[in-house]
């Protein structure tokens, strides 16, 4: 059921981010969490930067929705731990996204370690990487 679990959390953290809700990710995210962006490798660190990072990403006029895809999830059989790798994209999503929202800007591949913790999966760690 892990897996299950950890795919159903990946889609919340997706919903949030097409509604441009901050509040929501911050459940889904360790309090040291630590994310290295895609493009230029910026390391943000913990739960509150993340959301305020996503709270200014979701201000911006014509800002990208980004959607990851797992592509695998495996969980550990010693420790409340999983591993998630996958693909995400980025597609015009902003108040000014006009007709081309289905045009992937960015894309690349990603990887997410997970913990449970206090009965819930939340991310620990991600990083991704820009391949278009």
């Amino acid at each position: 059921m892990s897996e299950l679990d950890i795919r159903a959390r990946r889609a919340a953290f997706n919903r949030a981010i097409a509604e441009g809700d901050a509040a929501a990710i911050g459940p889904l995210l360790a309090r040291d969490c630590v994310m290295i962006t895609g493009t230029d490798s910026a390391v943000i660190a913990g739960r509150m930067a993340q959301v305020k990072v996503w709270r200014r990403e979701f201000g911006h006029e014509g800002r990208l929705i980004y959607v990851r895809t797992a592509e695998s999830v495996t969980v550990s059989d010693v420790e409340p731990i999983a591993m998630e790798h996958g693909r995400w994209h980025g597609t015009p999503g902003g108040r000014s996204a006009g007709g081309g929202a289905d045009e992937v800007q960015a894309a690349g591949t990603y990887a997410a370690k997970w913990r449970k913790s206090a009965g819930e999966w939340v991310v620990e760690a991600e990083i991704f990487v820009t391949f278009s």
